[in-house]
């Protein structure tokens, strides 16, 4: 593994998931000069989609797993953009998290800070981005979190 950000992916224990196929009409990523589009990628494990409403049926806590799911879909699309080749990332530039909660739910940022976290862990200063955290009434196949992203690539 010569890949830096394959060896660290190896280092912490986490591997990429296959870059999952669209659900609807669209498609996954689109690349735009240097900058790559990620189409939102939902809260899915092993076993399938992570579902649940934040305040109500899952805490913080597992929320926050659900949105490191969504960061691993999230750079295994980047993979696949880049031809198999993740040496090609330059840097997270944004990341838009979306947290199926109650109205009364207000640790948006807490949730998707399991995203942020595991990209900066990952990625150094390179996974540092910009970001937004809003609250959704519901998400596709009732998963708990859906992060999309943008990314500068080589």
């Amino acid at each position: 593994m010569s890949d830096p950000i394959e060896t660290r992916l190896a280092e912490l224990g986490l591997t990429l998931p296959d870059a999952p196929a669209p659900a609807a009409n669209y498609v996954p990523y689109v690349i735009s000069g240097n900058m790559l589009y990620v189409s939102g990628q939902v809260s899915m494990g092993p076993d399938g989609f992570i579902t649940g409403k934040l305040g109500q049926d899952l805490s913080v806590e597992d929320g926050a797993a659900a949105a490191v799911a969504c960061a691993l879909s999230l750079l295994a699309q980047v993979r696949a953009a880049c031809g198999g080749d993740l040496s090609r990332l330059k840097r997270v530039v944004k990341l838009t998290g979306f947290v199926n909660s109650t109205p009364d739910f207000t640790d948006q940022p807490k949730v998707i800070n399991g995203a942020s976290d595991t990209l900066a862990e990952i990625l150094g200063d390179a996974g540092r981005h910009a970001r937004s955290a809003v609250s959704a009434a519901s998400l596709p196949f009732g998963v708990a979190v859906e992060i999309e992203g943008i990314f500068e690539i080589a």
